[in-house]
């Protein structure tokens, strides 16, 4: 349900959420690649004392740091602008149609019920989509690419990646499953927030 509102919301924002990958993308390869040069520093400039060479790799970190500030800083903007425009949307969405309800449709319901699915949970959605622009884009990403420079850095220690991967994986859902009914029980009492509120 969740997945299918998403897609058809995010539809006229499509654009927004390309730009918003590829200026992920170009901050995470930033991000990976700067461990590299502050290797590079410390077995080719301070262990040989060539200053030149350590001035000029480190200009170079910090042109690759301020590179990747600006693409983190569009990415975040085009995130909100694309989370923001479709709450938005969404929100007019349920305005209408509950605007269509008849009055036995609204006492089904309850108001209470129908003031939190038009403000709390657009919030949410809007809450997923820029989270999801920002850290889930950025993680899975992250997490390839530092794979790949783990192994090529030092192969012999894979297998510290193969026990860590799985057990962080284990963890993450054994969190979510629990946060899951806790954010059910939160819902029915923001419900009852707004029915004693009005």
């Amino acid at each position: 349900m969740l997945l299918r509102l998403l897609t058809t919301s995010l539809k006229p924002y499509r654009a927004l959420l390309i730009l918003v990958v590829l200026f992920q993308l170009i901050q995470t390869i930033a991000a990976l690649y700067l461990p590299t040069l502050n290797a590079d520093i410390i077995d080719k400039g301070v262990a040989t004392g060539d200053t030149a060479y350590i001035l000029t790799t480190g200009g170079w970190m910090l042109v690759i740091t301020l590179a990747q500030i600006i693409a983190t800083i569009i990415a975040v903007y085009f995130g909100a602008k694309s989370a923001m425009g479709m709450g938005r949307d969404l929100r007019l969405q349920v305005f209408n149609k509950v605007a269509e309800f008849s009055e036995r449709e609204v006492s089904k319901f309850g108001a209470p019920s129908l003031i939190t699915r038009s403000t709390n949970d657009v919030q949410q959605v809007q809450m997923l989509v820029l989270m999801g622009a920002t850290m889930m884009v950025a993680a899975p990403l992250m997490a390839v690419g530092g794979v790949i420079m783990a192994i090529r850095e030092d192969g012999t220690l894979a297998w510290l990646i193969a026990v860590a991967v799985p057990v962080l994986l284990i963890a993450i859902t054994l969190i979510v499953a629990r946060m899951v009914p806790q954010f059910q029980k939160m819902q029915r009492r923001i419900d009852r927030i707004n029915q004693v509120l009005r």
